[in-house]
């Protein structure tokens, strides 16, 4: 099996680890900790105490966790069993210990099994319960809360609990699949078609070539070629929506704006479901490195900074639905209803329209032959091996094509940038700038287009230039082309509806559609509009965080109102 290369696993790290690349081996007090008894009654009013006999499972890989268990007797064996039936020791866990991860904050399905080695006895505290112990005990909710997140981190590390991947290493699908499994957090692992262990599941489930990647599940099903909700309904990452159940506000996308939404709306009490199409973090989630966000000194990636979002709204209760696609929302009833291309629909007092923007695609003839075999729209930790010690190519010169940049020379051998500008003075900032003259194995080509594509068997083989540079190079050949031209507003899904764009396809806000910056409120009545996909937005990651507390405040003044309380009184941060 494939080891998760070390810059893969320390981005992982980085998604939901208090201190991002650090080494967990010296974090096992913080991973493992061990309760007092007086602690341990402090929790029993959030719980309920259990028997299991020797041999029991507490909780089992692949189905729904029961919440947190406070073993109070008895000692119960962590183990994963893979997909093909493959048991792993992850650990033995004894008195005043407590069994769970992150992902028990909101009732997802287990990543490994526990089992009763003698007479257990254990508090279990529901997922519901455990959200509230968090809040209420500060600080032993945040030693809890570590140690949750900390046990994802390490999941992620051994692949325990997760999808076995199996397909070419540069195969444009198992490249996406990974990268969807990474952005989420979940555990994995890889293996190459050409490695025997490979070739041997392939002839052992009759896979053939158009059934690659092949997918094998923790329970042993076996996916062919699956799309990403395929994939995700497979590991139980679908919550399942309640079509009677009617929110407070429901958010369309999960990056920052979204995410800092649902974080201020649950935390004041507002029932809130977040729906995304792919994962945490829109397009910000995508950056290797942000590094002028206030309050990051260091710098954080955006996975990093999503990841954290991600926990913190499941911590106050939000209610998160990835992957799911919003096919169109229906403004003339009431509640408003967003209808699910999955099929099925969510109804909610507010809409809050977080849907960010979608990659624009440079008018290269045949680019589309080419999505995830040679051409890519960000730079992630798969990307980055992919090309590791290779020449690459990468057009853009905004802050997202600058921390690319940055973060790609570290692994590839040369950076070739091309950018139609003179320079990157107008539309990247000054840090990056700097950077980049810094780095010896990065060239910038001032006044340079892409003029077409060309192709061997494998993918792609060159990019050739518009015209010539001085030198007279005229092409790269090169099997891997980065493209940060900008992006276009995810607004299409709002068709249905009399929501007010510009002729750009951005919402409008502010009374009558004038796109106030202080009334986020759409056209319609209890529709809002924030982040990336609002006409006059700042497009930066601060800038929608702070648009995700503005929208709150509104929402709470128009929920009053409509409530008939003769004074609409907005909750502070």
């Amino acid at each position: 099996m494939v080891e998760i290369q070390e810059a893969e696993v320390q981005q992982q790290q980085a998604v939901v680890a208090d201190a991002p690349f650090s080494s967990l081996a010296t974090r096992e007090h913080q991973m493992f900790p061990e309760l007092t008894w007086e602690e341990i009654n402090r929790l029993r009013k959030f719980g309920e105490v259990q028997h299991w006999e020797p041999g029991q499972l507490l909780f089992e890989t692949g189905h729904i966790g029961p919440g947190m268990f406070v073993t109070l007797a008895g000692r119960v064996k962590v183990f994963q069993r893979d997909g093909l039936g493959r048991e792993r020791l992850i650990s033995e866990r004894g008195p005043k210990q407590f069994l769970a991860e992150v992902g028990q904050l909101s009732g997802r399905v287990c990543l490994v099994s526990g089992m009763a080695l003698e007479p257990v006895e254990a508090l279990l505290i529901p997922p519901i319960r455990l959200r509230a112990l968090i809040v209420a005990e500060a600080e032993l909710g945040e030693r809890i809360m570590r140690a949750l997140i900390l046990r994802r981190v390490s999941l992620i590390e051994k692949g325990a609990g997760g999808p076995i991947l199996v397909g070419k290493s540069n195969d444009a699908r198992l490249v996406s699949l990974q990268g969807f499994l990474s952005r989420n957090g979940h555990p994995h692992s890889v293996i190459d078609e050409r490695n025997d262990d490979a070739l041997s599941l392939i002839e052992q489930f009759g896979a053939q070539p158009d059934d690659l990647p092949l997918v094998i599940c923790p329970d042993g099903s076996v996916l062919r070629h699956p799309s990403d909700p395929q994939l995700a309904t497979c590991l139980g990452m679908l919550p399942e929506l309640d079509a009677s159940l009617i929110y407070d506000v429901a958010i369309v996308g999960a990056g920052p704006a979204g995410l800092a939404t649902a974080v201020y709306a649950a935390s004041e009490g507002l029932s809130v479901i977040v729906l995304d199409s792919r994962a945490p973090g829109g397009q910000a989630g995508a950056s290797s490195r942000i590094e002028n966000y206030l309050g990051f000194p260091t710098g954080i990636s955006g996975q990093a900074l999503a990841g954290r979002a991600f926990v913190q709204a499941q911590k106050f209760g939000a209610h998160v639905a990835i992957p799911v696609r919003v096919k169109s929302l229906h403004c003339e009833e009431s509640p408003h209803r967003l209808e699910l291309k999955c099929g099925g629909s969510v109804k909610a007092r507010t809409i809050v329209i977080a849907s960010g923007a979608v990659y624009r695609r440079p008018a290269i003839e045949g680019l589309e032959r080419f999505d995830g075999r040679g051409v890519y729209y960000w730079a992630s930790p798969v990307e980055a091996k992919l090309c590791k010690r290779e020449e690459i190519v990468l057009v853009g010169g905004g802050n997202s094509a600058g921390q690319a940049i940055v973060y790609l020379a570290t692994h590839a051998a040369k950076v070739h940038v091309l950018i139609r500008r003179s320079g990157f003075e107008a539309t990247m900032s000054r840090y990056l700038i700097d950077r980049i003259r810094s780095l010896p194995n990065v060239f910038v080509h001032p006044h340079t287009e892409i003029g077409r594509l060309d192709a061997d068997e494998v993918g792609l083989a060159s990019v050739v230039l518009k015209a010539p540079l001085a030198d007279g190079t005229d092409r790269f050949d090169t099997r891997h082309l980065f493209l940060f031209t900008g992006a276009d507003p995810n607004t299409e899904w709002l068709q249905t509806c009399g929501v007010q764009l510009d002729p750009k396809g951005f919402v409008l806000t502010g009374e009558k559609g004038l796109n106030s910056t202080c009334d986020l409120g759409t056209t319609v009545d209890g529709v809002f509009a924030i982040g990336d996909a609002r006409a006059g937005s700042t497009k930066r990651v601060a800038a929608a965080v702070g648009e995700g507390a503005a929208v709150v405040s509104q929402i709470h003044q128009m929920l009053a109102i409509a409530a008939g309380e003769p004074e609409a009184v907005a909750l502070g941060a």
